[in-house]
């Protein structure tokens, strides 16, 4: 029986195994095909490009005038994830340690735009904003990411919040600290890890949300997932290597921000704290 049981573990585990990597070769696989293409001159009919260069790049630079849709998208980005915390750390503060009626309810409305796919409640949100005048605009892209973001920073930070004594909260308090003081001093040192594992989520999440910036962005507030988009499905002949070079930018781009986060950020002690 003891037999039987480990011959099934391992059969078992072989299978899981073998699924994992089976997936991560296809992935790497598409990545590497994207990324050949994007430096070949002529690739028909043969397992490598006849040539290599770069001047798709330099071509998808000019031609989806990439340096204004990257600045635009770190504007957006940077906004989104500096509101979030701007709104979502004292909202995380006051649902951990304040009771209420009503909290449980404001607790799921809190979790349905991160239950709820982006595009059920983005048409609504787009159509109103458009009503109001924002739709199509910097503000209104930004508006709209925010209603997936700070939810997020809320449910990140709460159960953080509550691994804090409320003693040491009382402590400052009885030494004279005030609410700034006590959140300055106190609350932010202990918290900084959490806010910035969220805002890194944050900002991934943000470069990569396409429903909500698409339904509501206009010709000068496209991120570059949403001019990757645009390039790919827009009237008109264009080389296939300009797109996947375009292509290769947006998942550096995502790449680079996620190491340069990940260097002050260690996510195994982040979700260890967490539990």
């Amino acid at each position: 029986m003891i037999r039987d049981t480990t011959i099934g573990a391992r059969l078992w585990a072989v299978a899981v195994w073998t699924l994992t990597g089976f997936f991560v070769l296809n992935i790497a696989a598409m990545m590497a095909t994207v990324i050949t293409s994007s430096f070949s001159t002529r690739w028909l009919q043969s397992w490598l490009p006849q040539a290599y260069t770069t001047r798709w790049y330099i071509s998808a630079w000019r031609e989806f005038q990439l340096g204004d849709v990257l600045l635009t998208t770190f504007q957006i980005v940077f906004t989104v994830v500096a509101l979030s915390a701007l709104f979502g750390v004292p909202a995380a503060y006051a649902l951990a340690r304040r009771d209420f009626p009503g909290k449980r309810l404001l607790l799921l409305l809190f979790l349905l735009p991160l239950l709820v796919p982006p595009m059920t409640f983005g048409i609504p949100l787009a159509t109103v904003l458009y009503q109001v005048g924002l739709g199509g605009t910097f503000w209104g892209v930004v508006l709209a990411n925010l209603v997936p973001s700070v939810p997020f920073v809320v449910m990140v930070l709460i159960p953080f919040i509550e691994q804090i004594d409320p003693k040491i909260e009382a402590a400052a308090r009885v030494f004279g600290a005030n609410t700034f003081q006590l959140f300055r001093h106190i609350l932010v040192p202990m918290l900084t890890p959490a806010v910035l594992a969220a805002l890194l989520l944050v900002l991934v999440r943000t470069i990569a949300m396409f429903e909500l910036t698409f339904l509501t962005a206009g010709p000068t507030s496209q991120t570059l997932v949403v001019a990757l988009y645009y390039s790919v499905f827009a009237a008109g002949v264009r080389a296939v290597q300009s797109i996947d070079a375009m292509a290769v930018i947006y998942t550096a781009t995502t790449l680079i921000w996620l190491l340069i986060a990940l260097r002050f950020v260690n996510p195994t002690q982040i979700i260890g704290r967490a539990h």
